[in-house]
């Protein structure tokens, strides 16, 4: 009998990664947690709706398990240039978010974090695998895999319905 490849058999939580303070999150941590993992920018038009709907999100369904990792990128329009601390202060000080940043990375091209690698290689339609744009969304099952898959320009609070199915939350 052929063993499984061993992508099929990764999940969110065989990843380590540097969170804005340069230590090292293992993601297993988050095991059993519904995730939101959402690559994100200072100064996009997209960031103030976006960081005030997860906030929104992440107040309202942090205590039933849900977690949301952001991940800031400076692949599109330079929008991310500052360093890891002036994206804190920034997100911390502007917003009040109290889900956890991680390290500056790159979610397309040859320099992809692996996480990203991971996330991108589920079957998500027409669009291929690279990321469009800041504020792509990928929502991750208590099993570490990831479900679904949003445009940049999908509301974070249109994406509640799913996000409660998940977590088993009750309408």
């Amino acid at each position: 009998m052929a063993s499984q490849p061993a992508k099929e058999q990764q999940s969110i939580y065989n990843f380590t990664v540097k969170d804005a303070k340069g230590n090292d999150v293992d993601l297993s941590t988050y095991k059993g947690k519904v995730l939101l993992i959402v690559n994100v920018a200072s100064k996009c038009g997209m960031t103030n709706s976006n960081y005030t709907e997860l906030n929104q999100l992440y107040e309202k369904y942090k205590e039933q398990g849900l977690e949301i990792l952001v991940f800031p990128c400076n692949q599109f329009g330079e929008e991310e240039p500052g360093s890891n601390d002036q994206i804190v202060e920034f997100v911390c000080t502007r917003f009040k978010s109290e889900f956890p940043i991680f390290d500056k990375i790159e979610v397309n091209g040859e320099n992809t974090a692996p996480v990203y690698k991971f996330l991108k290689s589920g079957k998500w339609g027409i669009i291929g695998d690279d990321i469009q744009w800041n504020f792509a969304k990928f929502l991750v099952d208590k099993d570490g895999q990831a479900v679904d898959r949003y445009y940049p320009t999908t509301s974070p609070l249109t994406i509640e319905h799913d996000i409660k199915k998940l977590l088993g939350v009750s309408e």
